[in-house]
């Protein structure tokens, strides 16, 4: 059961129609294809393992346009490289070359030829396409995580006795912890707080791995492991942008020193490595945000680990209960659409009576429901007006009823009694609490409540509702008057000893 699992905030997502056609034109894919149609079906002479040879890798590289570029060769070497480990090219070893032994280092040892994956861009479902598509993302992602080959090649030729001790490398642990930056990632663009208009900043994202909690100020040492992560990172989504996972901005190549062969940040990251730093300077240290490319695949990592990542839309299906249950933990957006996707499957009359159905009961989660509720039934029009005049009469639901007739325009509502206002006021309250806590929203709520009601508090701890003294207790949190907050107090203290 998902109630067993991590869970996570819904997804929007779109088609995968759409997602195929932004897989198709990613970078990395689309230079792997277009080096698989040259190799053909006759192919190209390659070395040991389908490496290029020297002609061909300047051949290639000019055909991919990156000649004049200064990393031409290296992207035309990993856009091959992806070509072979997606399938969309097949190397076949001369089994003649390997008896009779080497020829020289750029000998041709076998010969690649256009793979049988190759039909499935162009003729494969978009589901086809995104699976080949994952496949080779999680390659890449496997050499993000793995140490700099080049750097040990040169160590070695130093005469470096190297283990995985001496690297200080740790495969699991780097494994895990890019694999916890991009569950961030996935984290914000769920909540709405990232996108390609809003990149998170590099220093806050690694801050945010590291940091702890509980630190109000980062050490020295904080600090410098939050830089060095930087500058792992900047490598990591340098190698991750072309499969088009993510959007990313590098980190400013002047803010780069070395120092005893490797890089590090020459400027501090203290004050960039916080919530809000100033953008104009943040910038500076990498931005990146996850593509809807990126979305599905660390959702697809998530599902496989364990992790419950539902879709929007996933609730289309099932009924109120799931619904209200589901929308107070989702955020704005992805709520709205939510729901709207569940009402477009029913009639405006069934969806109602469904939802109000659904919102009744005394259980510390039925404030919640009945204010999803309410929201839900804003979207309706005039056609749930039969099943909302059904509950006028009902204690849980006449309040939030009458409020649906009202701003719907109806005729003939019938006023409520000064029971049914309070009971509704503490319910909603209630609910508020639940979703965000102590707000400033919510304290001009009780501000304004407090003012326009003489006598508020003696009224409203008679309310026979479940959250009537936690209600009044907030209330006496949340208003700045010591003697108004002293009168929620002691109403709070009457409805417990009630109770």
């Amino acid at each position: 059961m998902s109630g067993d699992r991590p869970t996570m905030p819904p997804v929007r997502l779109p088609s995968d129609a759409e997602l195929a056609r932004d897989a198709l034109s990613a970078p990395l894919l689309a230079r792997a294809a277009k080096l698989a149609r040259w190799a053909g079906e006759e192919g190209i002479p390659v070395g040991v393992g389908g490496e290029l040879l020297a002609g061909q890798l300047r051949e290639a590289t000019e055909l991919l346009g990156l000649a004049g570029d200064e990393d031409g060769t290296a992207y035309a070497m990993d856009a091959w490289q992806h070509a072979l480990d997606t399938g969309l090219v097949d190397f076949e070893e001369h089994e003649e070359q390997e008896e009779e032994g080497p020829e020289g280092e750029d000998a041709p040892r076998g010969t690649a030829v256009a793979g049988e994956e190759l039909a499935t861009l162009t003729s494969g479902s978009p589901a086809d396409i995104l699976d080949l598509w994952l496949g080779g993302f999680e390659s890449v992602l496997a050499d993000a995580a793995a140490p700099d080959l080049g750097e040990i090649a040169d160590r070695i030729a130093e005469g470096e006795d190297l283990d995985l001790d001496s690297l200080d490398w740790d495969p699991e642990g780097e494994a895990d912890f890019l694999d916890g930056i991009l569950g961030n990632l996935y984290l914000l663009t769920a909540l709405e707080q990232s996108d390609a208009e809003r990149p998170v900043p590099l220093p806050a994202l690694a801050a945010s791995m590291i940091v702890p909690d509980d630190m109000d100020e980062p050490t020295d040492d904080i600090l410098e492991e939050v830089s060095d992560a930087m500058m792992r990172l900047d490598d990591q989504f340098r190698l991750l942008a072309p499969t088009g996972v993510i959007a990313y901005r590098p980190v400013d190549e002047s803010l780069i020193e070395e120092v005893d062969g490797e890089g590090h940040i020459r400027e501090s990251v203290d004050g960039v490595a916080s919530d809000s730093p100033e953008e104009e300077d943040v910038s500076r240290y990498g931005m990146v945000s996850l593509t809807p490319l990126g979305v599905l695949a660390v959702r697809a990592r998530m599902q496989e680990g364990g992790v419950d990542a539902p879709l929007v839309g996933d609730l289309a299906d099932k009924g109120a209960d799931a619904l209200l249950a589901a929308l107070p933990g989702h955020p704005e957006t992805a709520a709205r659409a939510e729901a709207d996707l569940w009402l477009g499957r029913r009639s405006p009359e069934d969806a109602a009576r469904e939802l109000l159905a659904a919102g009744r009961g005394a259980d510390p989660d039925a404030p919640s429901r009945r204010l999803a509720c309410q929201q839900t039934l804003s979207l309706l029009g005039a056609g749930a007006e039969p099943a909302v005049r059904e509950v006028l009469d009902d204690r849980e639901l006449g309040g939030l009823a009458r409020v649906w007739l009202a701003e719907h325009g109806a005729a003939d509502v019938p006023e409520p009694g000064e029971e049914m206002v309070f009971w509704l006021t503490i319910d909603t309250i209630a609910a508020q609490l639940a979703a965000s806590g102590d707000t400033d929203e919510l304290r001009g709520l009780v501000e304004s409540l407090v003012g326009q009601h003489g006598g508020f508090f003696d009224a409203a701890w008679r309310v026979d509702h479940p959250a009537t003294a936690d209600v009044l207790e907030a209330m006496g949190r949340l208003h700045p008057e010591k003697k108004v907050a002293k009168e929620a107090r002691k109403a709070a203290f009457k409805a417990r000893s009630r109770a």
